[in-house]
């Protein structure tokens, strides 16, 4: 694609690797056909190729966003499915999240939409606000057919029946196996520690069982990924900033082999922290910390996880689009279920996104909505016993909308090699 950015533009960083992007893309229009919000609304602006040539006409002409490119903008999931697709390379990934920093600092949003965002910058980081958020969600969910937006009856639509309990493991602290022959860091996250404490529960278990000292760092806490889709860039390396600080330390200190990610969404963005930070006085560190970070099934995967005896249980895997696209591990956690005894199956058209996303789903309910049925009814048609994914917005989505249990994938593989049942199962 021809740019005509001129040198003064192409100083400033985010302008310049845009221009780089935007120069791979060949109009080929591969992406159109697993783009979910093109395959559900029929839009061409709607797509990768339209954005990208809205994105490129904004920030070319150094133009103030108005409400049309804004919106098909903010109807981007960031599932990354067109990064898979694109022949051609194209980060979209990189262009798009420069393309809502543009907007966030340029383009002055309605009261009540400003008024969501803000609140959801503030309180889905903190586990304490969020845990309380969730307590007076659900509080008021008997009310939701009074609110008139639907993005609020989203939000009460999100707290889970039961809240669980604070887990202690997510407290700083080291967990050592008689004889550790590795030294990772868990990433114990923000909205995770809130809405399912079973599943950082069930990584220090099996991790430790495989002879893995797990470290749960000071000072680390959300990746940075909310507020960093949000555009709200000052924000999210805040985040960022804290996690790697805390991290270094670790690695400097006893020294580390991995920092392991249970939430894929977490782990496109921590797996992204060299690039985020490239122009930060924690650049280097960043890139450090980028260069060990790794997903649970990645780590797993170089493990001797004992072979189960066979199971009866048939898994539905859901692939998270930040795995599959955003980090590109596909085949590893499927391989890890079959090897501890699990049936797997996948569901058709396993690349679409489920509608979760982050925040997606309570700011784009609607468009959520219809994603989060596809994907429902393509999972259940496999008569699965049991659904199973790698990142919590995933499964608190799907969960939302079937009777199916939905589980972390480390908590079935913990499960197998001598954890407790799952809580989902024992329900049953």
């Amino acid at each position: 694609m021809q740019t005509t950015f001129t040198p003064e533009q192409l100083t400033d960083p985010g302008t310049a690797r845009a221009n780089e992007i935007l120069r791979a893309c060949v109009h080929c229009g591969f992406c159109t056909a697993t783009c979910p919000t093109y395959q559900v609304l029929g839009d061409e602006l709607d797509s990768p190729r339209g954005r990208i040539y809205q994105i490129k006409d904004m920030l070319e002409n150094d133009r103030v966003p108005d409400a049309k490119t804004v919106k098909h903008i903010d109807r981007c999931l960031s599932c990354l499915a067109c990064m898979t697709t694109c022949p051609s390379g194209v980060h979209y990934m990189h262009l798009v999240d420069h393309a809502r920093e543009y907007i966030e600092e340029h383009y002055e949003r309605p009261r009540s939409e400003r008024a969501l965002r803000w609140v959801l910058a503030q309180v889905l980081p903190y586990p304490t606000r969020f845990r309380a958020a969730l307590l007076g969600a659900k509080i008021a969910r008997p009310f939701r057919h009074l609110l008139p937006d639907p993005r609020l009856r989203a939000m009460l639509d999100m707290a889970p029946k039961h809240i669980p309990p604070v887990s202690r493991n997510d407290d700083p602290q080291s967990f050592t196996p008689e004889t550790p022959k590795m030294r990772v860091v868990l990433m114990t996250g923000c909205a995770q520690k809130a809405l399912n404490t079973d599943i950082n529960d069930a990584t220090i278990r099996l991790l430790t069982r495989l002879g893995v000292e797990v470290v749960i760092p000071e000072g680390a806490g959300c990746c940075g990924a909310l507020t960093h889709h949000m555009g709200k860039t000052d924000s999210s390396h805040r985040f960022a900033g804290a996690n790697i600080r805390a991290w270094v330390r670790e690695m400097d200190g006893k020294g580390l082999d991995a920092i392991v990610i249970n939430t894929s969404g977490c782990g496109t963005t921590v797996k992204d922290y060299g690039h985020m930070l490239r122009n930060d006085p924690l650049a280097e560190d960043a890139a450090r910390v980028a260069g060990l970070a790794c997903d649970i099934s990645e780590l797993l995967s170089r493990l001797d996880i004992p072979e189960g005896a066979p199971k009866d249980l048939r898994v539905a895997y859901h692939a998270a689009c930040s795995l599959q696209h955003g980090q590109k591990v596909t085949t590893a956690p499927k391989a890890l279920l079959r090897r501890a005894g699990f049936e797997v199956v996948e569901p058709a058209d396993s690349h679409l996104c489920c509608g979760s996303a982050g925040t997606y789903n309570l700011m784009q309910p609607e468009i959520s909505g219809q994603l989060k049925a596809r994907k429902v009814k393509t999972l259940e048609a496999k008569q699965p016993d049991v659904i199973s994914a790698g990142n919590i917005g995933c499964m608190m989505q799907i969960g939302s909308a079937t009777g199916i249990p939905v589980v972390h994938t480390v908590e079935l593989l913990d499960w197998a090699t001598g954890g407790p049942k799952p809580a989902a199962l024992r329900q049953d």
